[in-house]
């Protein structure tokens, strides 16, 4: 399983929302932050979460959480995430849990991040609900069970949650909690990996490479492990140095596979660099040089 979310601060449903019937001091702040005048948009809302509004209260809580506007300051958003979650605000729910599973601003409880989680997975946020599956699939705060996992994860990559989807994928292509299926794995795989999530790609990549729920097709693969080594992911990296060292989908090209090997063992990646310190004995100086070179100007242009 990949690694669970990290603390969201979610405005999507917020953004989408209409603001018919919102006060005008709510207003204000929403216009304030969107001109991003965070500062402006704290002290419309802070009043407003003082007198009980559960929205104000979640945006101050997320506030603090990120540093907007105010000093970042985790003790601080707890308190509002919490007046917010008890009046069943949805998106505050989200957050207070995924802090409790965290341990940011609080001591670190499994347990009360499931009461949280749960109660905000029962509204349909898809985060929630993800990170459930990942609790139970991990047992924590609840008996390890991979049929439950299978549930939740499902629930949010029904809601095109890219990071579901790919967990969903990973447990078919397993056979963890639900019957081993590979096309409905290359399904949900090829559903996250269209959103740009890397992990997916590079299982899409291999059961294109393998063959697996779908025709082999090395192109395909070599196309997908582009993706996510783009995003400097080191085993896709590794991977498509392998492509391009052996012409498998794409042209044979030893100055592109020492690139990506390179990439890969700049991260500590091993099979990078033992494949990168063989191949360095087929070449010529001047092409482990451009290759070197064009290293270095993809991690100028992603590194900055």
């Amino acid at each position: 399983m990949k690694n669970p979310l990290p603390i969201l601060y979610i405005l999507a449903v917020l953004l989408s929302a209409s603001t018919e019937g919102w006060c005008a001091d709510f207003q204000k702040g929403w216009d304030a932050f969107n001109n991003e005048d965070y500062t402006a948009a704290f002290q419309e809302w802070k009043p407003l979460a003082e007198q009980g509004d559960a929205k104000a209260q979640f945006l101050v809580g997320m506030m603090y959480s990120d540093g907007t506007g105010v000093p970042q300051d985790h003790k601080e958003a707890i308190p509002w995430y919490r007046l917010a979650a008890e009046q069943a605000y949805a998106l505050a729910q989200n957050n207070l849990g995924l802090m409790y599973y965290e341990g940011q601003g609080v001591i670190q409880d499994y347990t009360l991040a499931r009461k949280w989680l749960q109660l905000s997975a029962g509204q349909g946020v898809p985060e929630a609900q993800f990170l459930l599956g990942w609790m139970h699939y991990k047992g924590q705060g609840v008996p390890h069970n991979y049929k439950e996992a299978a549930t939740w994860l499902r629930l949010a990559a029904d809601q095109g949650l890219a990071v579901a989807q790919t967990n969903l994928g990973l447990m078919y292509l397993r056979g963890q909690g639900i019957h081993q299926d590979h096309k409905e794995a290359f399904k949900w795989f090829r559903h996250a990996a269209e959103q740009g999530e890397g992990i997916a790609q590079i299982n899409l990549g291999l059961m294109y490479f393998k063959g697996r729920g779908i025709p082999q097709d090395h192109k395909e693969a070599a196309n997908w492990y582009w993706f996510a080594a783009d995003q400097g992911i080191p085993s896709a990296q590794a991977k498509l140095g392998m492509m391009y060292e052996y012409g498998r989908g794409v042209f044979q090209d030893y100055v592109s596979a020492y690139m990506w090997y390179s990439l890969g063992a700049s991260q500590g990646h091993k099979i990078a660099r033992e494949y990168r310190d063989i191949l360095r004995k087929k070449m010529p100086p001047s092409q482990i040089e451009k290759a070197q070179q064009l290293a270095r100007e993809w991690l100028v242009k992603h590194r900055g």
